[in-house]
């Protein structure tokens, strides 16, 4: 049985980082909804409770019973998760009169303690709430408090209840908080038993066995698009069922220059069963005037579907449906009361299985996208593959603002090509975590030799991050972008004009649809 640590999630910007940073330590964690709290069994090492926006002195505040979770198994309050823990057990929690936030100081360290092994007094913490806990329950006691505020750190006293409790009033999993890494370790290692234990070797063995068992003798049909995850996902499921997984890869017309032929002469490396299907024009006709971004993508995962549908009756008796998803696009898609709203719809998470009447499989559901990347090296996928940015399910389409034609598709695809080949050939392209053309629906006027023009704009975007959840432009250099924006406009017909793109993500999105 896996071991894992359970974060329960009360709607905290920072939620999915606890569950990296818990990752990050060779440990597997899972992200629930703080009303979805599991029964506690053996597999269940610790639990942690996440920040919230929220204050635990609103009478319609997120609460859980704390009495069927404490005692049972170690838990690290964090923040709305500490004055949770504080409120109920008799301690005083009031609103601050203004918000701690940003960096603070651990000035004050009380008494030794297990938790903060290895780290000095003074070390730097992230503060960021809008309560303070200003008496801790009697059957508690302080560790830390920061130069301004008393109670920054506080546990239940020895033998109070069958398991440690360790409370936080400030953010370990945030790299500002700079012995973090240290302090979690402390507590899921040191106190908590966690075997750290959980690879990207170890995972390879545990899936491919959980597949063996979980699809027995059935066939496995999958649609791949290429990319990373996808390939991944199908490397494993071929792993453990050989030939009984059937795959194909659709050209929906709004795929890069040259992708569609790369990716099948790639998938035939790797010795995977793909056939390719060639639908450009079908989901051209159906995208015609269409200039919504969330329409675009329903209408490119119908259309899929309906592919999907069609090739699915070639093929002998199928019992499963293949999916890439990854954990991003879990956590993205789900919208429930507090914790993490939906940003965007994603293809490739929900519909398939209840319209083809299949049962479904993602070997990958569970996984950030750079522990994917660390699976695939595992496998021994090629680099090639595996260094690939990740690239949207709906491709093109929601790079073109606007409705979609074959034309701008084509115009789209030729800058694009440019400034890929450009990050390539200069060495920036493994430096970069996703990087792409967007084709602006706008037309401004230029000027080429003697005659004015009058045509669209590119914009540039490239990011920096580790699993998309959050990212930082990347600063290429300005020679660089300069001679990108040169050669696009000496060479795509239609295009006079290049830009680039220095939002992050939040507040904007990877994305411009």
């Amino acid at each position: 049985m896996t071991e894992k640590v359970i974060i329960l999630d009360f709607g905290s910007q920072y939620t999915q980082l606890i569950a990296r940073r818990v990752r990050e330590l060779n440990i597997y964690s899972e992200i629930l909804p703080y009303n979805h709290m599991p029964e506690i069994d053996a597999s269940i090492k610790a639990v942690i409770l996440s920040g919230s926006p929220f204050s635990v002195t609103d009478p319609h505040a997120l609460k859980i019973e704390l009495d069927k979770l404490v005692g049972k198994v170690p838990v690290l309050g964090v923040c709305y998760g500490a004055q949770l823990i504080a409120q109920h057990y008799g301690g005083e929690v009031q609103r601050s009169l203004k918000r701690e936030y940003g960096k603070a100081l651990l000035q004050r360290m009380y008494r030794p303690d297990a938790l903060f092994a290895g780290i000095n007094q003074g070390s730097q913490v992230w503060m960021s709430h809008g309560d303070t806990i200003m008496a801790i329950p009697d059957q508690f006691e302080l560790i830390a408090g920061t130069d301004s505020i008393d109670v920054a750190a506080f546990k239940a006293q020895e033998g109070v209840f069958a398991q440690p409790v360790y409370c936080l009033q400030f953010h370990p999993e945030v790299t500002h908080s700079i012995d973090g890494a240290t302090l979690l370790k402390n507590f899921l290692i040191d106190i908590a038993g966690c075997h750290a234990d959980w690879t990207p070797a170890s995972f390879v063995e545990h899936t491919v066995e959980e597949l063996k068992a979980k699809i027995g003798p059935d066939r496995v049909l999958m649609g791949l698009s290429g990319g990373v995850d996808s390939t991944v996902a199908a490397v494993l499921l071929d792993r453990a069922i050989g030939d009984r997984l059937e795959c194909f890869f659709v050209d929906n017309g709004l795929l890069r220059k040259n992708e569609y032929e790369e990716v099948l002469n790639g998938y035939k490396v790797l010795g995977l069963n793909v056939v390719g299907v060639d639908a450009r024009q079908r989901f051209w006709n159906e995208l015609a005037g269409v200039t919504n971004p969330e329409l675009k993508r329903k209408i490119i995962g119908r259309v899929f579907i309906e592919v999907f549908e069609e090739e699915a009756s070639r093929h002998r008796q199928i019992d499963w449906l293949g999916q890439g998803t990854i954990y991003p696009d879990v956590i993205e898609s789900i919208s429930v009361h507090g914790p993490s709203a939906m940003i965007k719809s994603h293809h490739n998470v929900g519909g398939l299985p209840d319209i083809l009447k299949l049962k479904i499989v993602e070997p990958l559901r569970m996984l950030f996208k750079d522990e994917v990347r660390r699976v695939g090296q595992a496998l021994q996928i090629p680099k090639e593959i595996l260094g690939r940015h990740p690239f949207p399910g709906p491709g093109l389409g929601i790079r073109i603002l606007g409705d979609i034609t074959p034309e701008k598709v084509a115009l789209l695809q030729e800058a694009d090509a440019i400034y890929i080949g450009h990050l390539k050939k200069s060495g920036l392209y493994d430096q970069v975590w996703q990087a792409g053309a967007i084709l602006l629906p706008i037309h401004s006027v230029g000027v080429m030799g003697d005659e004015r023009t009058y045509e669209q704009a590119i914009a540039l975007r490239a990011v920096s991050s580790t699993d998309g959840m959050t990212a930082e432009w990347s600063h290429l250099p300005h020679e660089f972008l300069a001679q990108v924006s040169s050669d696009i406009i000496n060479n795509v017909k239609g295009i006079n004009r290049v830009v680039y793109d220095i939002s992050t993500k939040p507040p904007a999105t990877i994305e411009w649809e």
